[in-house]
């Protein structure tokens, strides 16, 4: 037989359960298939956030009491591929670790004591990486509800205080309770979620927005965030006008569209954070013969931005590459991008 040398092989033959989430820049659903082709060098990483591929592994092997959650950051190649050393140092270590071969994973159930030492292993991983609080509490919201397991304690609260059925203060509300509501998320809760959202305090409004630009939203709600951002945007607030901006940026709609059309068409709102904002959540929307060159063309104009880590990050999303190099080379000579370019290369040069 031969011996593992991927992730999912490795998966597959110790029989572990597992259920795979991106990280990077959302936290939603990765099919294995993804993992797999991406291993086997046939496809680029379709979510790449700082030239990793960032993946939440929720897994049970042998007789775990509980799934064992890994956070892995695999390194990518200039075409956002995978750099495979790390990885297979991992792999190696990883089953030294079991001290056995891929055939006695394969034929004998892990017993506890193994399986700590699999979950201990993220200690001194060179992969490993710590999400912030906000992707931990989506990813455990997300996998609690897909394995049809009780959410947390702090739902309950939640749910009374956006719906208004009590009074309690907003202080005690708990992050992950936000998380477990917004995934719960149907449409007759998200219109009775629009209906109260003008009134939020700040605070958790924000902490909405963070959790909502995970998933794709009711129209409704949609017009609610771009409202309050848009009265946000008019009193100055712009820590609210760039959350309700990141919450929207996973549903591809038109209307959301539009609205990040114009912001980039107005220079003075179009600043660093909006920039960010939209290219760090809005991808799925930058995908527009339009919208990513305007997008491109303030990010060069303002000096405050670091234009060339943003480009390169989205240039490895692999369905913006094409449309991201297109638009460099068509640039104006004149043009601010190509004054960004150039400096690029000088600086490369010296």
């Amino acid at each position: 037989m031969q011996p593992i040398q991927t992730l999912d092989e490795f998966f597959t033959r110790s029989g572990a359960d597992v259920s795979l989430y991106h990280m990077g820049r959302r936290v939603t659903e990765c099919p294995r298939e993804t993992l797999r082709a991406f291993e086997n060098g046939e496809i680029a990483w379709p979510e790449p956030w700082q030239q990793q591929a960032r993946l939440g592994v929720v897994f049970r092997m042998g007789d775990m009491p509980e799934p064992a959650i890994w956070f892995l950051a695999l390194p990518l190649d200039e075409q956002g591929k995978l750099s495979p050393a790390q990885r297979d140092g991992f792999i190696n270590r990883l089953l030294e670790t079991l001290g056995r071969n891929a055939v006695q994973i394969e034929n004998k159930p892990l017993g506890q004591a193994e399986t700590a030492d699999v979950d201990h292993l993220m200690k001194d991983n060179p992969l490993a990486f710590s999400p912030d609080i906000t992707f931990q509490a989506m990813l455990n919201a997300q996998a609690t509800y897909a394995l049809k397991l009780a959410a947390s304690q702090h739902l309950e609260p939640v749910e009374a205080y956006l719906s208004g059925q009590q009074t309690i203060d907003w202080q005690a509300l708990g992050l992950q309770g936000i998380a477990d509501y917004v995934v719960r998320l149907d449409l007759s809760t998200s219109e009775a979620l629009a209906l109260r959202f003008p009134q939020l305090p700040a605070n958790v409004a924000h902490s909405l927005c963070y959790c909502l630009e995970h998933r794709p939203l009711a129209e409704p709600l949609v017009d609610a965030l771009r409202a309050r951002g848009e009265q946000a945007a008019t009193d100055g607030d712009v820590e609210t006008l760039c959350a309700c901006v990141r919450a929207v940026g996973c549903t591809p709609s038109a209307d959301v569209g539009q609205w990040y059309s114009s912001l980039l068409t107005d220079p003075v709102a179009c600043g660093p954070d909006i920039i960010a904002a939209i290219a760090g959540r809005g991808w799925l929307l930058l995908e527009d013969a339009e919208r990513l060159p305007l997008l491109l063309q303030r990010l060069a104009e303002d000096k405050r931005t670091n234009f060339n880590a943003v480009v390169r990050d989205l240039a490895l999303i692999p369905r913006l590459r094409l449309l991201v190099m297109l638009t460099l080379r068509d640039a104006p000579p004149d043009s601010a991008i190509q004054r960004r370019l150039s400096a690029l290369i000088n600086q490369a040069r010296s």
